[in-house]
């Protein structure tokens, strides 16, 4: 079973989630539960997860969008054999003014950085056991008015003595800070630049060979770069930069760009965003063991989920723990009027559909799931 988070930028903002049984559909896997919302305000787009200390539960970390007030409030969810907890809220650090950022976690998962497009760069400790942050470093406080340096993406070298950012712009850069010198601020290494507005740097990530990746976009100088034409293939879109010794300061890190092709396919700004998956529990820590395993609830009770997308005019129906295989989807107006009647099946327990509400009235509606042994209702609100 795997939880997909995504931070909504659409017109209905917040934090949303799918869930994928790996058992379904010949082992190829299926969603069974599709955009169940969790937080309905504007977040910076940005987001991440690292294990907890007892190498088992997860944490998964966002932050409150700057607009239309500033703000310093990150947002985190534990993740446990019994679902998701409930969130809870640290303001701590600069304030942020931007909706578009990026956090990134340490391999160890004991730090943390968070960049955004105005500038501010700033370094955290982060407790596994709590998930609580601490000991705020700024190393670049940002600014307020253009032009902004368009700090894109960031990421820790192996040992986490590194930091690597790259910025997008009209002038794109690379540059490299040293986490272990007296002034972090100071140690800003500038190891690549291109001034060419038809390029710019994109995501940077750790791969599993340890060396980090740079991704990037070719403009035509003209025209938004997505899709690509089928007549733009150059140097730039059809290879990843590499950073083949990170650990290392300076030129001997040896970064190397356009020199990982990819094969005849091309890139664009990012690169996935996977955490850690093989990181273990914390050695010697307060939480580093679990206790209690067995005492996870085996039975939990039907839940229905819905929530409607304004823009799209459509309804997102989620299920879960239903007892059955067969049921009936109804939605009834507030005069008691069934205005749309269709069969269902369950798998696993789990029931989802995007069901189109286009045509239908403002107002509240009833969101009824009957099945041979239970019925879940819902209210949804179109206006």
């Amino acid at each position: 079973m795997y939880y997909l988070f995504s931070i909504s930028v659409t017109e209905n903002y917040g934090l949303v989630y799918s869930i994928i049984d790996m058992r379904l559909n010949a082992g190829l896997g299926a969603v069974t539960q599709k955009n169940i919302q969790l937080q309905n305000f504007k977040l910076v787009d940005c987001i991440n997860a690292v294990k907890h200390g007892n190498g088992r539960d997860w944490w998964v970390i966002f932050r409150k969008s700057g607009f239309p007030a500033f703000n310093n409030d990150f947002y985190t969810y534990l993740i446990t054999p019994a679902g998701i907890q409930n969130v809870s809220i640290q303001s701590f650090g600069e304030q942020n003014v931007t909706n578009l950022g990026k956090i990134t976690i340490s391999p160890e998962g004991t730090k943390m950085v968070f960049i955004n497009l105005n500038g501010v760069i700033e370094l955290f400790n982060f407790d596994r056991c709590t998930g609580l942050l601490s000991n705020s470093i700024p190393i670049d406080f940002g600014v307020l008015a253009p032009p902004e340096p368009f700090y894109w993406s960031c990421e820790f070298s192996p040992d986490a003595s590194k930091l690597f950012i790259s910025t997008n712009s009209d002038t794109s850069y690379l540059f490299q800070y040293d986490l272990n010198a007296p002034n972090i601020s100071a140690s800003k290494d500038t190891l690549f630049s291109i001034s060419n507005i038809e390029y710019a740097l994109g995501a940077l990530k750790r791969g599993p060979d340890e060396k980090i990746y740079l991704s990037g976009w070719y403009n035509d100088g003209f025209n938004a770069p997505y899709p690509y034409a089928d007549s733009v293939y150059n140097m730039y879109n059809m290879n990843l930069s590499v950073i083949n010794q990170p650990n290392n300061l300076g030129t001997l890190c040896d970064f190397q760009p356009y020199s990982f092709n990819l094969g005849g396919k091309r890139t664009y700004l990012g690169l996935p965003n996977n955490p850690e998956y093989d990181l273990q529990a914390l050695a010697g820590s307060p939480c580093d063991t679990l206790v209690g395993i067995g005492d996870a609830p085996q039975i939990q009770q039907a839940a229905l989920n819905v929530f409607y997308h304004t823009a799209w005019e459509k309804a997102f129906i989620n299920a879960s723990n239903l007892l059955g295989k067969t049921g009936k989807l109804l939605v009834y107006d507030m005069q008691g009027k069934i205005v749309h009647s269709e069969p269902l099946r369950i798998q696993n327990g789990y029931y989802t559909r995007d069901l189109s509400m286009i045509g239908k009235a403002h107002g509240v509606y009833l969101i009824v799931l009957e099945t041979e042994q239970e019925l879940l209702v819902k209210k949804m609100l179109i206006e």
